[in-house]
């Protein structure tokens, strides 16, 4: 018998997750179904106790159950845990195990870009704007990288408190102040979901006065190329696109669930045109 996964969340007709994760099947001759399950947030708890009957073998979480799935889990990866935000839970022994590898995947896909973002890390200052479950992920990766700075950004500045660590040096800002001090950073990360299809004209905040030779950063992926971007490669910034953080947190997430590594790169250049053709 085959293994079962799949992916929750709300909307999620439109997650490439299936795509992904049928190539990491095919690509591992590994025999599975892999499917997109759309839940309500007021329909979790009835659904995942079904899955937990059907004895699915692992899942992915995106929006916006990252957060509210812990209390359904057995146990946490001590980094989930610490973020406070699952993507990726693991069926073992009976028991579900959350882990995060949102963070991870952001990491490899940054590093394998720009590596030299990497280098002296002490001296460079990260901001990310928004503060939900991606964000968090991502900010306590740049922690476990040594980043020695990393602001947030955020409309609710209360939420963004709650991410803050003590681990790190972290002014939590408005997005206004923000978009006023943009020159003091190196790496930009946009973590929230403005600008996503359909409403591709919208940025969380503007781009000016960048510093040079930053990054800006936007874990959106349709459009591939969203304004927030276009208006940073047209203020000078090199950018960085969502879809291989996509690509990379898939791949975790496969090897938590088979112990089977993939590659995700052969895919970057697929998903790149699956993007731009729609889907």
């Amino acid at each position: 018998m085959g293994c079962f996964f799949g992916v929750i969340g709300h909307p999620i007709r439109h997650s490439l997750s299936p795509w992904i994760h049928e190539h990491f099947l095919n690509m591992t001759k590994k025999n599975g179904i892999y499917r997109a399950i759309d839940i309500p947030g007021q329909e979790l708890s009835r659904t995942l106790e079904t899955l937990k009957k059907i004895g699915i073998d692992g899942f992915n979480i995106t929006v916006p159950h990252k957060e509210n799935v812990i209390k359904y889990l057995d146990e946490l990866d001590p980094l989930a845990e610490k973020m406070g935000a699952v993507n990726t839970v693991v069926c073992q022994n009976g028991k579900w195990i959350g882990y995060n590898t949102d963070g991870k995947g952001y990491i490899r896909s940054l590093n394998s870009q720009y590596p030299d973002v990497f280098e002296d890390k002490t001296n460079k200052n990260v901001l990310i704007l928004g503060a939900g479950g991606a964000a968090r992920g991502i900010y306590f990766a740049l922690i476990d990288e040594g980043f020695a700075r990393v602001d947030v950004a955020n409309r609710t500045m209360e939420r963004a408190r709650q991410l803050q660590s003590d681990q790190i040096s972290t002014q939590i800002l408005a997005l206004q102040d923000a978009q006023e001090r943009l020159d003091e950073y190196d790496l930009i990360i946009q973590t929230t979901k403005t600008g996503m299809h359909p409403n591709v004209d919208e940025q969380v905040i503007g781009i000016t006065g960048l510093k040079e030779s930053s990054i800006v950063s936007d874990i959106v992926y349709n459009p591939i190329e969203t304004a927030f971007l276009q208006n940073a490669k047209r203020a000078g910034a090199r950018i960085h696109y969502g879809h291989g953080m996509l690509l990379y947190q898939a791949a975790f997430a496969f090897e938590l669930w088979t112990g089977i590594h993939v590659d995700p790169e052969s895919l970057m250049d697929p998903l790149e045109d699956k993007l731009k053709g729609g889907f």
